[in-house]
């Protein structure tokens, strides 16, 4: 009963929090149809984005003033990521290892044991990548893709990924609090309490979801900044 009344707090909290961002002062999206038209060739050309020609960088923008996303446009490219089949491979895997080491032990060993652990792991990236990705963008106006800075020095460069995990772009191009990635990863922490074991919930483990997930995502974007040039020197043509 202790750790419901927890649980409930939390959500609680960050729903007043959301309300209270909701109703601030945020730029209007742009709904002149040029700016749809320019941001459906940007999101055509984004979703053609793979490292190695295997890993999806859907979320990458090459394009530091690209058109502003709609709601649509937002939850369409989280579900184009959500349901790659490179997604599926990587869920896979993680809950091979899952396995391997006995975690979540109540799920038991074996092709019913292994099924569970892939389900809890797809519902964790599905449910991260859409809280974070398209559910509190579209309610908070912000923009979820990484904008590749692309110049500058390393250190410059390294310092503008990781800041990006707790700093995001406006629908109206300003450099904002990223509300939008830590709130959607603290939601998607919390709804994993309602499938994980019970040994495995709770409001601690919540935020430890969401901090693991904001530490791997910062190295994510600081992989991403440097990939096209790490790319140019090892696979360049003589």
């Amino acid at each position: 009963m202790r750790l419901r009344r927890q649980n409930a707090a939390v959500v609680i909290v960050t729903l007043a929090f959301v309300q209270s961002l909701a109703f601030a002062k945020v730029p209007p999206a742009d709904a002149h149809s040029d700016t749809h038209d320019r941001a459906e060739e940007e999101l055509r050309q984004q979703q053609r984005q793979r490292i190695l020609g295997v890993i999806p960088d859907f979320n990458t923008s090459n394009v530091q003033d690209a058109a502003p996303l709609s709601a649509k446009q937002k939850f369409r490219l989280a579900l184009r990521s959500a349901d790659d089949p490179f997604t599926f491979v990587t869920v896979g895997i993680d809950a091979a290892q899952a396995q391997n080491k006995n975690e979540y032990a109540s799920y038991g060993q074996g092709a019913q044991g292994y099924a569970k652990r892939f389900a809890a792991a797809y519902a964790d990236t599905f449910s991260g990548t859409m809280f974070a990705g398209a559910i509190f963008p579209a309610l908070l106006h912000q923009d979820p893709r990484y904008f590749r800075k692309g110049t500058g020095s390393f250190f410059n460069r390294v310092f503008y990924s990781l800041s990006t995990t707790v700093r995001a772009k406006n629908d109206n191009g300003q450099w904002v609090p990223n509300y939008s990635n830590i709130l959607g990863n603290l939601a998607a922490g919390g709804l994993a309490n309602a499938y994980y074991p019970a040994s495995d919930r709770g409001v601690g483990l919540t935020f430890d979801r969401a901090a693991s997930v904001l530490v791997w995502g910062a190295v994510g974007s600081t992989f991403i900044e440097f990939w096209p040039d790490i790319s140019s020197r090892v696979f360049r043509k003589h």
